[in-house]
């Protein structure tokens, strides 16, 4: 874990009232790898373990100005985009995106939940793919969701391995494709760039507290990218981070519990 403080990350995002997942998630987890988090809100949820139960957009100007006003003050290192929950809050933040095109951004396209929840309007998703996109450093779908953008079936690791690759074609540099809803006693992630694709696969952690693993492994790697690790650099470490918030998990909740963001930060007992 870096010393000190070091690499900004501005999160555009929703909120998750149970902390589990969306800007809690994030803003921990930047925090527990050493970054600074900063937020613009897209969405307040009403969100627990067992599912979304409300949305309440953010005006679109409103968002475009909190990414604004920090982004002049406070400048960030890396970008991290979740909740974009319609068409025209995706416009919106395309639009500050192209003001500032030297700065990467992780696009963690959040379409649907951990809990199979419907987080993106259908018609909203031909505009992520025009207007976020093209500004992403990286891509990193679940299954469901690189099924939606692939426009693919994904129903094992040879067919993940051709949806990975059907990402390029969209226009991004690189996507993670996260394998977590595949079955079997391994879990397999797929990292393709323009220069190949690589596995990672490792031991399927046992345990169904699994509430905002998309949002934490996103930030983990933009928070790399923001402290000057290289891309793979980023995810080797980011998927080091969540399996250790996954191992362990506190068991909060009655239905899928988040992870521990703060499992590798010693405790302070006063």
């Amino acid at each position: 874990m870096p010393e000190r403080m070091q690499g900004r990350v501005l999160i555009v995002a929703g909120s998750d009232s149970g902390g589990g997942a969306g800007l809690q998630a994030d803003i921990k987890t930047v925090t527990a790898l050493g970054g600074f988090a900063m937020t613009a809100v897209t969405a307040l949820t009403a969100q627990t373990t067992q599912g979304v139960h409300g949305v309440q957009g953010v005006e679109p100007a409103f968002i475009q100005q909190q990414m604004r006003v920090t982004l002049d003050d406070l400048g960030a290192d890396c970008i991290k985009t979740g909740m974009l929950h319609s068409t025209e809050v995706i416009e919106a933040v395309a639009e500050v995106l192209r003001e500032v095109p030297d700065i990467p951004v992780v696009v963690d396209p959040v379409m649907v939940a951990q809990s199979g929840a419907d987080l993106l309007h259908p018609a909203a998703v031909r505009s992520l793919l025009r207007s976020i996109l093209p500004h992403a450093a990286l891509l990193t779908p679940n299954l469901p969701e690189a099924e939606k953008l692939a426009g693919l079936s994904i129903p094992d690791i040879d067919a993940a391995e051709h949806a990975a690759n059907t990402l390029l074609t969209l226009g991004v540099p690189a996507a993670l494709l996260k394998g977590g809803h595949l079955t079997g006693d391994e879990l397999t992630d797929m990292l393709v760039t323009e220069t190949g694709l690589e596995r990672f696969t490792d031991p399927r952690i046992p345990t169904e507290q699994t509430h905002g693993t998309g949002c934490t492994l996103a930030s983990a790697i933009a928070t790399g990218l923001a402290q000057g690790l290289d891309l793979r650099q980023a995810v080797v470490r980011g998927r080091a981070y969540l399996r250790g918030a996954l191992a362990h998990a506190p068991g909060f909740g009655r239905g899928q519990g988040p992870v521990n963001h703060a499992w590798a930060i010693p405790r302070f007992d006063g």
